[in-house]
């Protein structure tokens, strides 16, 4: 039974033996490399062997597109995490960010919501927000059930009593006494700071209060009101009972929800350049805010059609007219280090002599290795240069940004920099990097696309492009627009002169 396996599946089994048996993000691939479909799973192993078992009916339980992708899957990557949540919020920016053929769900621009709450106001609110302010708040989130969340922001008011309008409630106003409540003051939901009925001193004790419960694992609270619940049925109050399962259940969904600086969701928080600007130029202790940033990145696949792209910003935003790409030409196989420096001496190499400028900031797509092999290349520069013209090389300010942990590393400094994930520096290196693996990417699958089509080409799989054959059709002969006041004979229409319209 074994010999009448595929071996493209019995491949493709062996892989997936090897898979953790924990909460991650799989990702199915074709035989070019790219990324067919991405899902996420509560055991990955489990999961994805559930695609390739002979018991599978995928056309049935899954429908005809991905019965068509499982069959066009050469490889398949993972990505462990540590939660169920976790590996949602992972599926749900990699399904953003990629854009898989068969992934129907999350693509649009529509994001997780968080809980807000306004702190640099007097009095603070409470809100469920898919766009926070960019400052002046206290942010809990992303959550995964935005309904789950909002039971649980009603529930957690009938205890602190926040507001939840959108006044803009101030303590210095006096007239805020004559100002007549909503109705949630009227069922003790809300202490009316609108009306002047609390001090700005007890309000803040309770929003506190509030920002503490958030903070910790709500255990406590959870632990009373399943006390409330008994003892009301035990007095067979079977309605109180009902509610407080409810508001039990609402707080319970608190705990679906991610980290607001590691599960970053970029669209939501807007980039100001000049900020982002401002803030580089500190940490790498530049006399003033950088204007020109370029980015390069090289994009290979088992060191077939390797390229090098390189972006430019200028003042924080992209300069298309200032990208350029290269294919790789001295370096055989995969070899990350010496394409890099391929890439800096052909892109530089003009800059050193003094025909063009160099950018203020260089930035390198990877981590301490890809920095030393920039560094590198400017010294081989330096030396060419020293020793055909007498001149020094005196390079730009370069830095590398690493995945994952998204660690900046700066030339001449002993450890890399850790920055908030909401820090406008390091969301504008973001940009800037990945733009340049995006234009990398691009230019790689147009030659990866060319290099299959030749291959084809020459095993008789489809024949090349046959050229269009010249219209033998004599033109016809303009006819000249006739004067002011001419009088026009013509046998049929088709010999009348154009009309101006």
């Amino acid at each position: 039974m074994a010999a009448n396996v595929d071996p493209r599946i019995a491949r493709l089994r062996e892989r997936i033996a090897l898979f953790p048996k924990t909460p991650g993000v799989y990702l199915m691939k074709d035989r070019e490399g790219r990324v067919l479909y991405v899902g996420k799973a509560r055991d990955l192993r489990a999961r994805v062997a559930s695609y390739f078992q002979d018991s599978a009916d995928l056309l049935n339980t899954r429908g005809p597109e991905i019965a068509h992708m499982a069959a066009l899957v050469e490889d398949i990557d993972f990505l462990d995490c540590a939660t169920e949540v976790d590996a949602l919020l992972a599926e749900n920016r990699l399904i953003k960010d990629v854009q898989p053929q068969y992934n129907e769900r999350l693509k649009d621009d529509k994001t997780f919501p968080y809980l807000e709450i306004t702190t640099g106001d007097d009095f603070p609110g409470v809100f469920v927000t898919r766009k926070p302010r960019a400052k002046g708040r206290k942010l809990f989130g992303p959550f995964t059930n935005v309904a789950g969340l909002r039971d649980a922001v009603n529930a957690l008011q009938r205890a602190f009593k926040y507001r939840t309008c959108q006044l803009d409630i101030r303590a210095d106003d006096d007239k805020r006494r004559f100002f007549r409540p909503c109705l949630l003051h009227a069922i003790d939901q809300c202490t009316a700071p609108c009306a002047a009925f609390i001090s700005r001193e007890a309000y803040g004790a309770d929003i506190k209060r509030l920002i503490k419960l958030l903070n910790s694992k709500r255990s406590a609270l959870l632990r009373q009101m399943k006390r409330e619940m008994d003892q009301a049925a035990r007095e067979r109050r079977y309605e109180d009972a009902a509610l407080v399962r409810d508001r039990i259940k609402a707080i319970e969904s608190l705990a679906l929800s991610g980290d607001v600086e590691s599960h970053v969701q970029p669209e939501v928080f807007f980039i100001d350049p000049s900020a982002g600007l401002e803030q580089l130029q500190r940490l790498l202790h530049l006399p003033t805010p950088p204007r020109v940033i370029e980015g390069i990145d090289i994009a290979t696949l088992h060191g077939q059609e390797s390229v090098g792209a390189l972006v430019c910003f200028i003042d924080g935003k992209p300069f298309k007219n200032g990208y350029r790409r290269y294919k790789i030409r001295s370096v055989e196989g995969v070899d990350d280090y010496a394409m890099i420096r391929e890439v800096m001496a052909r892109r530089y190499k003009y800059a050193a002599i003094a025909e063009e400028l160099f950018p203020d900031v260089i930035l390198i797509d990877g981590g301490l290795g890809q920095l030393h092999a920039a560094l590198e290349a400017f010294e081989r520069l330096h030396t060419t240069i020293e020793t055909e013209r007498g001149d020094a090389v005196r390079p730009p300010m370069v830095v590398a940004l690493a995945k994952r942990e998204e660690l900046i590393y700066v030339q001449a400094r002993s450890q890399p920099h850790k920055l908030a994930r909401n820090n406008e520096a390091l969301r504008l290196l973001q940009q800037v990097r990945d733009e340049a693996h995006r234009f990398g990417q691009h230019y790689h699958h147009i030659l990866r696309r060319k290099r299959t089509f030749e291959e084809d080409v020459k095993q008789g799989r489809r024949p090349p492009k046959a050229k269009r054959k010249q219209s033998a059709k004599v033109p016809a002969k303009r006819r000249k627009k006739p004067k002011k006041g001419e009088i026009v004979v013509a046998e049929d229409e088709s010999q009348l002169p154009p009309v101006d319209e």
